[in-house]
């Protein structure tokens, strides 16, 4: 599995932690979406991460939403921008234009056809 396969499972499980207590431990299951054994160590990183950081992240893309309180944004979405701003925020070992690129293209993939431009637009304010 690639990082970006990697990260799409992470945000799949952050987008899946929406929906559970806060505190609950899960598996993504998905028998088409199998996870190597190589790759674990990265998605335990960006999920404990997430987890560890939760609230300053979802202050970031608080600060940086213009006109949308953060009830507004698609959950979907919301669950990229948390994956992607703990990336650019607090994982160094990630490229900016790599994690900004993936948040886009996992939002063409899973939302809808207008929230790739504002997952850009949140997370280039972010960078900047």
């Amino acid at each position: 599995m690639s990082r970006k396969k990697s990260r799409e499972f992470a945000f799949r499980l952050v987008f899946e932690k929406f929906f559970h207590e806060p505190d609950a431990d899960l598996e993504f299951a998905d028998e088409d979406f199998v996870i190597a054994d190589e790759d674990k160590p990265f998605v335990n990183e960006l999920i404990g991460g997430v987890n560890e950081h939760y609230d300053e992240i979802l202050s970031i893309i608080k600060d940086n939403i213009v006109g949308y309180t953060l009830d507004r944004v698609y959950k979907i979405d919301l669950a990229i921008l948390v994956l992607a701003v703990f990336e650019l925020k607090f994982y160094p070992n990630s490229t900016k234009e790599v994690v900004i690129n993936e948040a886009v293209e996992l939002s063409k993939k899973y939302s809808t056809e207008k929230s790739f431009s504002f997952i850009n637009g949140v997370l280039s304010k972010v960078v900047n």
